[in-house]
């Protein structure tokens, strides 16, 4: 029996998730073992990127400062990062690296265009992550899943939202509607119905989540801070009702799932302009920093009451941005606002899932799926024509 095929016959799988989000702040990595009795989180931490780093990294996502020779560099610098990832914390949390049996890594998206250009022909939509697999499987000698998001795209999806599977396995309810509210860099929804299955699920990005945040607060601070730490800045401010009634305007709003973003809509160009405008007509940086976070905080309110197809129980939270205090409170102030039942908001810590691990943990679940052979995305989130087996395969020795 070869490797792939004694993997797939395991009832428990022990996984190493690994992610780095459009924050690019750092690498979230947890071990989790997955199994017929569901999934149980056994260590998880976060690594930051160095500081040069993050800078080379955010060098990438543009046009304008991306080059080739970088990219190429890169990639191996982080498939060297996220291995060690791996070690490091398979060594702190004094679990045997002989004992993890595979790793799902979702790597570092560089670049998505889910909406797509005419090629060939027809409309080629493209994406690329960064973190080469090959480093990780050879430094940790373990086998390694990666690279998720194309196969959805070349069945016709958007390659994302990839972790409705993952949502579905970890929070479905027969009883309770749930809405899954990640806010990483970008915010994205996993719709789950009472008792509903897979076909049931909607999920898309809803739009920003901290992504115009932390640009915000690192213009106003002169880069000193990358985040609004408890939302601290946002509350001293006052929300300005012309800019955001001008945010709220945005096109992506108003486009009907399946739809995905990212940087390429809400990253620093376009923050940058949004600052510069503000501070030209006078506004002070606290209060640019409150208006974008309403505006994060309404976007998803506002994707609810849009595209939602029925009620919602509890809206369970995780991501960065669950972290953020002043979000969360403008978060249930726009959901009894605009929805005609207001949901309860749990942070997903209260279900027994540490919040900044999900991400991490759902691509520990995608991963275990590809190795057993089972579809990993979720069409009627992703738009893609079929249900299909997600990522590439790196054997470990």
């Amino acid at each position: 029996m070869d490797t792939m095929e004694t993997l797939a016959a395991k009832r428990v799988l022990r996984v190493v998730g690994l992610m780095s989000g459009t924050s690019a702040d750092g690498i979230d990595a947890a071990i989790v073992d997955v199994g017929p009795r569901g999934v149980k989180l056994l260590a998880f931490d976060t690594y930051p990127y160095p500081p040069a780093l993050r800078r080379r990294v955010f060098a990438l996502f543009g046009p304008r400062t991306s080059r080739v020779d970088e990219i190429c560099h890169l990639n191996f610098v982080l498939g060297e990062l996220f291995a060690g990832a791996v070690l490091r914390l398979a060594r702190r949390s004094g679990i045997a690296i002989g004992s993890i049996d595979l790793i799902g890594s979702h790597g570092q998206t560089i670049h998505h265009d889910p909406r797509g250009r005419r090629a060939c022909g027809r409309v080629v939509r493209s994406t690329l992550q960064i973190a080469e697999p090959s480093v990780i499987a050879e430094r940790t000698g373990i086998t390694t899943v990666a690279d998720f998001r194309p196969r959805d795209m070349a069945a016709g999806g958007q390659g994302a939202p990839l972790v409705p599977y993952a949502d579905h396995v970890l929070f479905a309810d027969r009883r309770r509607s749930r809405a899954v509210q990640n806010i990483g860099g970008i915010a994205n929804v996993t719709y789950l119905p009472a008792g509903g299955g897979i076909g049931d699920i909607l999920a898309f990005d809803t739009g920003p989540g901290n992504m115009i945040i932390d640009r915000v607060v690192c213009r106003a601070t002169a880069g000193r801070r990358t985040y609004d730490k408890d939302g601290h800045m946002a509350a001293r401010g006052a929300v300005q009702p012309d800019l955001f009634a001008r945010l709220m305007k945005h096109p992506y709003l108003r486009r009907r799932p399946p739809k995905t973003t990212g940087r390429e809509e809400f990253g620093t160009q376009f923050t940058d302009a949004l600052y510069d405008g503000a501070r030209r007509r006078a506004l002070a940086p606290k209060d640019v920093a409150a208006t974008a976070t309403m505006f994060t905080a309404a976007s998803i309110a506002d994707a609810y009451a849009r595209f939602l197809p029925g009620p919602v129980d509890e809206v369970i939270l995780c991501g960065g941005g669950a972290r953020n205090a002043t979000l969360v409170d403008m978060l249930r102030r726009e959901l009894r606002r605009r929805m005609p039942r207001s949901p309860a908001v749990r942070l997903m810590d209260e279900l027994g899932l540490n919040a900044d691990a999900k991400e991490a943990v759902s691509f520990a679940i995608l991963a275990a799926a590809t190795i057993r052979g089972q579809a990993g995305n979720v069409p009627s989130a992703t738009g893609a024509s079929r249900p299909a087996v997600l990522g590439k395969i790196v054997p470990g020795r």
